[in-house]
């Protein structure tokens, strides 16, 4: 060598893969477990030195698609500490023991972060492994003599978690925008919208960026769909090949159904020499990269991807070559658009005689889960140990091109490359995001779409650009309306169309015209009915009563309550005859115990856009008054804490229980209590899920009367009246300043914030009658104007 290596400086020295189909005659059945010890074996072997195993201090296992999310399914069983099942079947026993978060980007961003801590002497030798056994896990799952592949091998083990921060929204799942198929295909249509290109024309380019892939992968044994295809072939619709999700075809998209399992093997140049490693098998980084992407949404171009590029771009900085002096890449190929992207950014075209891939990538090798790049990274070593002094770069995508990890590889010796990756992130970060809103109406176009394709029937999803303001929107197309469906699957070019949104506490969806729109969607006409079915309303003069009528599940609210709700408070606002509304619950035992998760069959409980119960998202003109007749809990509690006023019978308790369940009181409970209570006082509530009592509640002033059990509404009736005895008018202009001047927090200054409600009183006939009625000592007569 031409330089003393620092001993701390970290080397790959193995690498090893494994696969099996179902369909080969020496078909094991092998689990995750086994397939990765297999692959870590090979690994250790590739190595070239003799009991390698018991030198591993420690094992970081990817994490596998069945325990990816929070409700993963292993129809066989799966171990309960992988990373340990592993380690025991390889004959290791680490001190440290490691299970990724999920993201493709986990084996190279493993390399880079395990390298750092190799540096510090925090490890010596590490072991990277991990393995999907999906098509074995679906090829068994109905036979008789199933396996079982449960395992507790014990041991400690650092689980990161499952790391779907931004990855995953509850707007998304509200529109149906879970699948990776429809995100990525959002993606590809908004690419295509850039380049101004028609879908006939932009079909056949993914097919000729993904032909040659197809044909890496025939010629790699390891590949689960070793089957070279023409451009043509992928894009074309067939039985085989059917529309997953526009402009996506089954042949395009990552294939899961895998049985493979890859493993690196690092360690530092003073282990790998007392170890006995021959050098020629050491492999060193020479730059790398990490980066994350924001959510979908606030990207400011959905087609383009400027954390990947820059991770590519710096990883080859910091290597010190240009793109052009990469002898082997191999780009993450989830979907077209995970190439193109990066392609896009650095100056690779599709063709590059290179390849873009040393695997044959996601869709015809395998996409095993998230440990593709595990395999990608094990090729590459291969070939720059074939071609000395060559260059290899693996590119890592996780997420919905939202987290990247890039890594240059070559056998030339150099220091372990000296990253700041949070300065590569401020940089990212300090771009603007794009303009946005939940709650979009009116006129808008279509920025990009897709449709899925679905056994029920196609689905259409719009990201639009509302026409008013240009703020960006999720939303997806009425159930049953073919119309804005037949738009985007149609001949005539759906990106730029004019379409009508409309917002609902369920989704968004959007029509082709208001008149469409109102059909389907009705909005309700504003005014009191006499038929609901989930509350009573009783109207006494200048006063609404307004009882939830569920008292068989203690008056819990559910979707179908909500709007009713909220019609009947739109009704009050809108009324200049109710001067105060009352709202309490049937029944003695419960005001109202939050939100009815039984009756959300499986959907996400939601309620309207004015929040939980038609109260806790609006601003108050009038005022309000809860009369609490026993539990208010959860969103029951959120609506007393949203009304004007409150008043309580001793039997009322008051709590925010929703920590106890996995929840959050996400109504603005943990914002309005703490507004409402010292801090202390509210904290532990909100943390703990402590209940109050009635005489609690009022020390603490979340109640300014308490009566005996049953005389709630009674109290509540003789709070209105003293209201209603004073100027409709000045109470709705208080109303108003207090909502002006809450967030000044100098009382000076507070006082001397300028509104119009003193201009609003000199123009008001309660002004005035106010006056001439004090003059002439009688009782005014109010107008509410």
């Amino acid at each position: 060598m031409s330089a003393p290596l620092d001993p701390r400086t970290p080397v790959l020295v193995g690498v090893g893969q494994f696969a099996e189909r179902v369909d080969d005659p020496d078909y094991r059945g092998l689990s995750a477990v086994g397939l990765a010890a297999e692959a870590a074996r090979n690994a250790l072997a590739d190595a070239g030195a003799p009991d390698l195993a018991a030198a591993i201090d420690t094992l970081a296992a990817i994490r596998q698609f069945e325990i990816s999310t929070p409700i993963g399914f292993a129809p066989l069983g799966r171990s309960a500490n992988v990373a340990r099942s592993i380690a025991r079947d390889i004959g290791a026993d680490p001190d440290r023991a490691i299970l990724e978060v999920a993201g493709g980007q986990g084996p190279q961003h493993l390399v880079s972060e395990l390298g750092e801590t190799i540096t510090r002497a925090e490890a010596d030798v590490v072991l990277l492994v991990g393995s999907e056994a999906i098509s074995t896990a679906r090829h068994l799952s109905q036979a008789e003599d199933k396996p079982d592949f449960s395992d507790e091998p014990g041991g400690s083990v650092e689980d990161r978690g499952y790391g779907l921060k931004g990855v995953v929204t509850v707007a998304q799942v509200r529109h149906g925008l879970t699948d990776t198929p429809s995100q990525y295909a959002l993606l590809e249509h908004a690419r295509r919208a850039r380049l101004k290109t028609d879908r006939e024309t932009y079909a056949q380019s993914m097919g000729e960026l993904f032909a040659p892939f197809s044909r890496v992968a025939a010629a790699n044994p390891l590949s689960a769909a070793p089957t070279e295809r023409s451009a043509e072939e992928l894009v074309t619709v067939t039985e085989r090949n059917r529309m997953v999700a526009d402009p996506y075809t089954k042949f395009l998209v990552a294939r899961d159904q895998v049985n493979q399992a890859a493993a690196v093997l690092m360690m530092s140049v003073e282990a790998a020499r007392r170890l006995g490693v021959p050098e020629d098998r050491w492999v060193f980084v020479h730059g790398r990269a990490d980066t994350a992407e924001r959510p979908i949404m606030d990207r400011p171009d959905l087609g383009a991807s400027p954390a990947a590029v820059l991770a590519v771009s710096h990883a080859l900085d910091v290597a010190g070559i240009g793109v052009d002096d990469l002898a082997h890449l191999d780009l993450y190929s989830c979907y077209p658009i995970a190439v193109s992207a990066v392609c896009d950014g650095v100056g690779l075209a599709a063709e590059d005689p290179r390849g873009l891939t040393v695997t044959g990538g996601l869709p015809f090798f395998g996409g095993a889960g998230n440990n593709y790049s595990m395999h990608a990274i094990a090729e590459i070593v291969d070939r720059v140990r074939a071609t000395p002094g060559s260059y290899g770069m693996v590119a890592a995508n996780g997420g919905i091109l939202s987290k990247y990890s890039v890594g240059v590889y070559a056998t030339t010796p150099r220091p372990w490359p000296v990253v700041d990756n949070d300065v590569l992130q401020e940089e990212l970060d300090a771009e603007p995001s794009a303009h946005t809103t939940s709650t979009p109406n009116g006129w808008a176009t279509i920025e990009t779409y897709t449709v899925k394709h679905e056994r029920s029937g196609p689905t259409g999803i719009v990201v639009g650009r509302l026409e008013s303001d240009g703020r960006r929107f999720l939303a997806s197309t009425v159930s049953g309306d073919q119309d804005v469906v037949d738009l985007l699957l149609g001949d005539a070019e759906p990106l730029g169309s004019r379409v009508f949104v409309r917002s609902f506490g369920y989704g968004n969806r959007v029509t082709l015209t208001r008149e469409r729109a109102d059909e389907l969607l009705p909005v309700p006409r504003v005014g009191l009915r006499e038929d609901y079915e989930h509350v009573v309303v009783h109207r006494d003069h200048h006063v609404l009563e307004v009882t939830i009528n569920r008292p068989d599940v203690r008056n819990a609210l559910h979707a179908a309550a909500h709007v009713e709700l909220e019609q009947v408070f739109d009704a009050f606002e809108a009324d200049p005859e109710l001067w105060v509304a009352i709202i309490t619950g049937a029944g003695k035992d419960a005001f109202c115990a939050g939100n009815d998760l039984t009756a959300t069959t499986g959907d996400l409980p939601w309620f309207p856009d004015s929040g939980f119960g038609g109260l806790t998202s609006r601003r108050l003109r009038k005022p309000v008054i809860a009369a609490v007749n026993g539990a208010a809990m959860g969103g029951g509690f959120e609506i007393v804490l949203a009304c004007t006023l409150a008043v309580a019978d001793e039997s009322a308790t008051f709590a925010l229980p929703e920590v106890k369940v996995g929840l959050f009181a996400a109504a603005g409970g943990v914002v309005r209590l703490p507004r409402a209570v010292p801090e202390k006082v509210a904290n532990e509530m909100i943390l703990t899920g402590r209940s109050i009592g009635a005489e609690e509640a009022i020390q603490l002033g979340l109640v300014t009367r308490t009566v005996p059990k049953g005389d709630a509404l009674a109290a509540a009736r003789r709070l209105a009246q003293e209201v209603v005895a004073v100027s409709p008018t000045s109470v709705r202009l208080s109303l108003e300043a207090m909502e002006q001047t809450r967030g000044i927090a100098d009382p000076v200054e507070a006082a001397r914030h300028e509104t119009d409600a003193m201009d609003q009183l000199l123009i008001s006939e309660d002004t005035l009658e106010g006056i001439m009625a004090f003059g002439e000592k009688r009782a005014p007569q109010w107008k509410n104007r």
